[in-house]
């Protein structure tokens, strides 16, 4: 009876929207998804690029971007405004079966392609009028209701009638559905749960959907971007195997960076695709799920197209282009003494590894070249192609940090014979392409033995007693590269990579060599589909469980022999035991001593401190509250700030941004990140049961570290001792809304989209090539 009910309901509902929409039909015409789909002049003094894009931007895309924009409703670009959103999530832990994906400027060329994908406009598409461009648009009556019922007064908002969560159930009206929407959700107007618009903002965008939302293309690149992108793509083009298989090779692992000339003005972004057409011809892009899917052509020509999207916090990485990497680039890959004597398959079980892909390129050049930007290369599986990292963040912990092997030149064919020997070994969860079995990991917990195993008997036989591991064993980055030392913080579904040792203590430490820095990137980036189903994604999770752990035995490899266990142990309080006996017995993975010699009672802090003297040549102090300008007491409030410890912590947000105003009214911008401790991260469920609050630490860093901000505080310098005081005296929710209503600035406040600018532009001025705008679904509601 209660089903009966429900879908006479759903029936119900369906037919009042086709109702509307034939009303609407009758008013302002039948509606033509190719309205927007090519550039129309304005006829007021209103330009889309300078007037509208700042407003959309600042207002509107902090929380609309990327994936997971609530409904789909992606608005970094026009395109995006015009595609509309969409009632399906792209994020589905349950999913039984992959759901098709819906990426910008890949996925549909055109809004009737988007159409035809489920996708609903939220401009109108029917008559080109003032009153059907007002009513016929959902963008439009948002921005209405949100000024006819701004916030309610109080701090924070009524959690009954404002739900923040992240997998909340999401209202996307469809243009005929508003009416109800905005009878049943009076207080939903946009931006949500956020001050309303300025007079100006206001102003600006409903005079420019009234008007018919004009757009015209951007200004073209200018000619020494051109030459520059002509030069690029004659070298990923060449003609010979070797060439082919070496851009093949580059592509897969480029495809989601935000490529830069460094020498060249402006924040200009370009994407390397894929396309059926060479350099000169306009681009026609291959829109494959993963980047070594079958392109469906014989020749594939490497493009860099355009990004018009505003570039995201969230997910922009950044790479130069420059000509000493286009040097390093030819000697690694071209000038290397090596023959491709045919070029590999892109069937699935092959193409997703990449030891048997690329077998026939040298180790070496491989190795080199994603150390050369191992920072962008660990931050493509936080930000990469998925936007919100949940699948791999919740197996890390919330602070640690990574180092590399270094390339060795003496043993890399030795190297290359041990990984042909055991690809078959390393075939990764993407062979499935992205619908697996549920139980489809337990396959890859058999070939983690085996590979282990084998792993094993080469570490005796390379680092025996003639030849133990020590300090030189890891990458000091060829003394010029800031690359070899990382410092990776969780945030609970996102994380931050930044480079350099960073604290004194991590929770845990990683030491990546060539093949697991492979198989992070292949797993992770390359081989992760987000429109996968739940099969997809549970292996993915739980194949990562293996590399972490042993990128941890790694470095564990460089302590006494006698204080690994323990480490390790510590390391996995409570955890389930082991199936692969190489994880859970340190000797079994490797027995013989380290070469390191330790003077003290406690190695593994003693063997933090001789990490960060080793990075020191190469380690930039950027992130250093030292590095901020304060000076004084200020300076010594924050170092104050940054040693708490314990139960305090768990009471503040993951990241919150903090700025410091001085008696000059300067401002000094940093960051708190709250690393909450954990028994382990070695299990799928119970999060919260595995914590270990009185072991909480916080980082107090100078600049911006986080896409996701979740709390803003705005202190005086003379008002410091004070702050540290009340965040070391944290004992209950109430105290931390005091804290808020004394320093903080709430999602409620009337200055906060003014802060919000103010930062945005302070972390433009302070990372110009690395910044993007934040993104507010996660700001906190206390």
């Amino acid at each position: 009876m209660r089903k009966l009910a429900v879908s006479i309901l759903l029936l119900a509902l369906a037919g009042c929207a086709v109702y509307y929409g034939h009303r609407l039909d009758d008013r302002y015409g039948a509606a033509d998804p190719s309205r927007y789909d090519r550039p129309s002049p304005a006829q007021i003094d209103l330009d889309y690029w300078r007037d509208v894009k700042p407003v959309l931007d600042n207002r509107c895309v902090v929380c609309h971007g990327c994936y997971d924009a609530p409904c789909q409703a992606n608005l970094a670009s026009y395109q995006g405004v015009t595609r509309g959103g969409h009632k399906e999530k792209v994020y589905d832990a349950a999913r039984l079966f992959a759901t098709e994906s819906t990426r910008m400027f890949f996925d549909a060329q055109s809004n009737a392609g988007w159409r035809r994908k489920d996708f609903h406009p939220t401009l109108n598409e029917r008559a080109a009028t003032p009153e059907a461009d007002r009513e016929g648009s959902v963008m439009y009556r948002l921005l209405r209701l949100k000024r006819a019922r701004p916030l309610p007064a109080g701090a924070d908002l009524p959690n009954d009638r404002y739900d923040f969560s992240l997998d909340r159930k999401q209202q996307c009206p469809a243009i005929e559905e508003m009416d109800r929407f905005e009878q049943k959700y009076p207080e939903w107007g946009m931006p949500f749960g956020l001050p309303g618009l300025s007079d100006r903002e206001y102003s600006t965008l409903t005079r420019w959907i009234e008007v018919g939302a004009p757009y015209r293309d951007p200004e073209p690149l200018s000619g020494a971007h051109q030459k520059r992108i002509a030069e690029w793509e004659r070298f990923l083009n060449g003609d010979s195997l070797k060439a082919r298989l070496m851009s093949r090779y580059i592509y897969e692992h480029w495809f989601i960076g935000s490529l830069y000339f460094d020498d060249l003005p402006g924040q200009e972004y370009l994407q390397l695709v894929r396309s059926k057409t060479p350099t000169g011809r306009p681009i026609e892009v291959i829109a494959t799920v993963r980047p070594f899917d079958d392109p469906g052509t014989e020749r594939v020509y490497y493009r860099l197209r355009r990004m018009v999207e505003t570039p995201l916090a969230k997910t922009l990485m950044p790479y130069a282009l420059n000509a000493p990497r286009l040097a390093r680039l030819k000697a690694w890959f071209l000038d290397a003494p090596y023959e491709v004597t045919a070029l590999p398959s892109y069937a699935p079980e092959t193409a997703s590894n990449p030891f048997v892909t690329f077998q026939q390129v040298p180790v070496d050049a491989r190795y080199r070249f994603m150390l050369d930007e191992a920072q962008f290369t660990l931050m493509g599986f936080i930000k990469g192609p998925v936007c919100r990292g949940q699948t791999a963040l919740n197996v890390i912990t919330d602070y640690f940090w990574v180092m590399f092997a270094a390339p060795d030149v003496k043993n890399a064919e030795a190297e290359a014979d041990f990984l042909a020997k055991e690809a078959k070994n390393l075939n990764l969860p993407a062979e499935h392409q992205s619908t697996a079995r549920l139980l489809s990991w337990l396959q890859y917990n058999k070939l983690e033995s085996d590979f282990l195993k084998a792993k094993t008997r080469y570490l005796h036989e390379r680092f025996g007693a003639h030849n133990p591991p020590v300090l030189k064993t890891l990458w000091d980055g060829d003394g010029r590269n800031p690359n070899a030392a990382l410092t990776v913080f969780r945030h609970f579904d996102s994380a931050t990579v930044v480079q350099g040792l960073i604290g004194e203590q991590p929770q845990t430490v990683m030491l990546i060599g060539y093949p697991l820095l492979e198989r992070i990137h292949y797993l992770l980036v390359a081989g992760y589909d987000v429109y996968g189903n739940a099969g997809h994604q549970l292996a993915t999770r739980l194949y990562f469980d293996f590399m972490r752990i042993e990128g941890e035995l790694n470095f564990l490899a460089l302590l006494p022999r006698a204080a690994r266990q323990g480490v390790r142990d510590h390391w996995y309080r409570g955890a389930s035991k082991q199936h692969i006996e190489h994880f859970r017995d340190t000797d079994a993975f490797y027995a013989q001593e380290t070469g390191i010699e330790f003077k003290t009672r406690d190695p593994l802090v003693e063997l933090y401190g001789m990490m960060k003297a080793y990075a020191a040549p190469v380690s930039s102090p950027r992130y250093a509250i030292a590095s901020s300008g304060l000076s004084g007491a200020p300076l010594r409030n924050l170092a104050e700030l940054s040693g708490i410890r314990g139960r305090a912590i768990s009471h503040l947000p993951e990241a919150s941004f903090v700025t410091v105003r001085d008696a000059a009214g300067r401002d000094y911008h940093f960051t708190l990140l709250s690393n909450s401790a954990h028994s382990n991260v070695a299990e799928l469920m119970g999060d919260d049961k595995r914590r270990l609050p009185d072991e909480d630490t916080l980082s107090v860093l100078n600049g911006f570290v986080g896409a996701y901000p979740n709390a803003f505080f705005l202190v005086n310098a003379a008002d410091l001792p004070a702050f540290v005081g009340a965040v070391g005296r944290l004992a209950s929710e109430a105290d931390f809304r005091n804290l808020l209503s004394r320093y903080g600035i709430r999602r409620t406040d009337e200055r906060f989209w003014a802060h919000s600018d103010a930062l945005t532009n302070a972390y433009r001025r302070w990372a110009p090539k690395e910044a993007g705008l934040f993104d507010y679904n996660r700001f906190e509601n206390r």
